[in-house]
C-alpha cells in the first residue's frame, strides 16, 4: 500500500491542498497526518475540516503539540504572569482556538498520539515518550525513538514530524544508527530486515530556506520511501496570514521558508 505521510500543516490550507493533489499523482492509497494541524497559519478551521473529511475516508490523523497548545493556552493565559515572554506557538494559539468550533476543538483533543499499521509506528514527536514532544533531531534521539518503537516485534519503521526537517536513519548490523540524506523525488529502498526512522518534514512551515512544502510517500509493498518537495502559492498563504491580522513574522517565514 502507498501511504502519504504529512505532518506540521500549521493551518496552511494552500500547502495542504498542494501536497494532497501531488500525492494523488503518486498513486497514494491512504493518508496519514502526523500532528500539528493548526497554529501559525490563517486557515485552522478549514484545515481541520479537511483532515476530518480525510479521516472519514480512512486517513490516520494524530495529535501534535500544537493541538494541545490550542486547547490549553486560553486557560493558561488568564493565570499567566503578564511579564512572561510568550512562545512562538502561543502568539497564535488563542486566535486559533477562537477560530475553531467546539466540535473541532473536541475532535483535536481526542486524537491519538500514535498509530501502528503495516510495520509502521506513526508519531508526531518521539516514540519513547510521545506526550513529552521531544525533538528527533539527531542520531541519539532517533535511536531512543526507534528503540522504543521497535520493542514491538511488528514495527520496522518509525515515521514522525515535529522538527520541520526531512531526515532518515537506519540501523544496520550494529547498534549505531546510520544517517541517509534524502533527495526529493528519489525513492529510497528501505528493506524491512533493517529498522528505519524518518522525520517527514513540514507541509505548512518549511524551515530549511526552501518555501516548498514537504511530505513523503511510503510504499509498504515495495519497501520504498520517497521524500517530496511541492511548490505551492506560498505568497498567497503569507498574504492570508497578514490579512488575518496574525504576526507578520509568520508570513515572512512562509515567504522565506525559514
Amino acid at each position: 500500500m502507498k501511504y502519504a505521510l504529512l505532518s506540521d500543516i500549521h493551518s496552511n490550507l494552500h500547502a495542504l491542498d498542494a501536497c494532497l493533489a501531488h500525492a494523488q499523482t503518486q498513486g497514494v492509497e491512504r493518508v496519514a497526518i502526523l500532528g500539528d494541524l493548526v497554529s501559525y497559519g490563517a486557515f485552522p478551521a478549514a484545515v481541520v475540516a479537511r483532515c476530518q473529511a480525510l479521516q472519514q475516508n480512512g486517513a490516520i490523523v494524530l495529535r501534535g503539540n500544537h493541538e494541545e497548545l490550542v486547547q490549553t493556552h486560553h486557560i493558561r493565559t488568564s493565570k499567566a504572569n503578564p511579564s512572561t515572554t510568550p512562545s512562538l506557538g502561543s502568539l497564535t494559539a488563542q486566535w486559533t482556538h477562537d477560530q475553531l468550533s467546539p466540535a473541532q476543538r473536541f475532535w483535536l483533543e481526542i486524537l491519538p498520539l500514535t498509530a501502528q499499521t503495516d510495520q509502521m509506528l506513526l508519531v508526531h514527536a518521539s516514540a519513547d515518550a510521545p506526550e513529552r514532544w521531544r525533538y528527533v533531531d539527531d542520531a541519539r534521539m532517533a535511536a531512543l525513538s526507534l528503540d522504543a518503537a521497535c520493542a514491538h516485534p511488528d514495527v520496522r519503521y518509525v515515521f514522525g514530524g515535529h522538527v520541520h526537517q526531512q531526515s532518515l536513519y537506519y540501523r544496520g548490523t550494529g547498534r549505531q544508527l546510520m544517517a541517509f540524506k534524502p533527495t526529493s523525488g528519489v525513492p529510497i529502498p528501505t528493506p524491512n530486515h533493517r529498522q528505519w526512522i524518518a522525520t517527514i518534514g513540514s507541509v505548512g512551515q518549511p524551515r530549511d530556506g526552501n518555501p516548498r512544502a514537504m511530505y513523503a510517500v511510503f510504499d509498504s509493498s515495495l519497501a520504498k520511501l520517497t521524500f517530496h518537495r511541492v511548490a505551492y502559492d506560498h505568497r498567497a498563504a503569507a498574504r492570508a496570514v497578514r490579512e488575518a491580522g496574525l504576526p507578520d513574522f509568520f508570513a515572512q517565514r512562509l515567504e522565506s521558508g525559514q
